[in-house]
């Protein structure tokens, strides 16, 4: 690999990682507030809430209950597909993006079914949830898998805390070359989440579920970009 080359690769790993923590950011906050709080990409973070919701009796209960075991078997299905594939010597980039667009315009569409969603137990704003957190669970299996050399995508807290420990050693004079790279890597993926949340918060509020397009669009992209990568 040539030295022109290698930084034209990172450069496109990391435009494409910030693309995919732009859909994760915009997905989780647009179920949060859609679904009474529900996390679709950090359900451990809704464990939380199920301890606030016995407490203070709220609802949306069962949907929280069920987001994590409904979590850990799509990642386990995706992880079997990804190892299926592998063994055929096949890729399963494309496919996994297209389940995951899959899902997430089952999201679209059961939500529109479903509002205005004034009960998150109500069977149909359940199964929107649900589709919300299969699509961001074969997110973050991928983003673990799949796409390794992508910083992680769906959860921020580790690369924000990686940031700031590289950019303090870089100040103090102990920076190195790979931390330089870490940030490089990881801060246009913070960035990219932070936007996708504002945004996803204000598209929700004009048109409710249809702003789940513009991720399924992003996507789409990225979709066509690995396909065409691949052929």
């Amino acid at each position: 690999m040539t030295a022109t080359t290698e930084p034209a690769q990172n450069t496109s790993a990391a435009g494409e990682g910030a693309l995919q923590a732009f859909v994760a950011g915009y997905v989780d906050t647009c179920g949060f507030i859609a679904l009474f709080g529900l996390f679709t990409a950090h359900v451990t973070g809704n464990l939380v809430l199920i301890g606030a919701a016995i407490v203070e009796h709220r609802g949306g209960l069962w949907g929280k209950l069920i987001a994590l075991p409904v979590f850990v078997l799509a990642v386990a299905i995706s992880r079997w597909l990804s190892l299926a594939l592998d063994r055929r010597g096949k890729s399963a980039a494309v496919p996994l993006l297209a389940i995951q667009i899959l899902f997430l315009c089952g999201f679209l569409g059961v939500g529109l079914a479903a509002a205005p969603i004034t009960d998150f137990d109500a069977p149909l704003a359940v199964l929107a949830g649900m589709l919300g957190v299969t699509a961001m669970a074969v997110q973050n299996t991928t983003s673990r898998t799949i796409y390794a050399k992508y910083t992680p995508t769906t959860v921020m807290t580790g690369n924000v805390t990686q940031v700031v420990i590289d950019l303090v050693d870089r100040v103090a004079g102990r920076g190195t070359p790979e931390a330089r790279g870490r940030v490089r890597k990881m801060l246009p993926a913070i960035l990219a989440f932070t936007a996708g949340a504002l945004l996803s918060a204000v598209v929700y509020t004009l048109v409710g579920f249809w702003c789940l397009l513009a991720p399924i669009a992003v996507l789409v992209v990225l979709f066509i970009r690995e396909f065409r990568r691949q052929a």
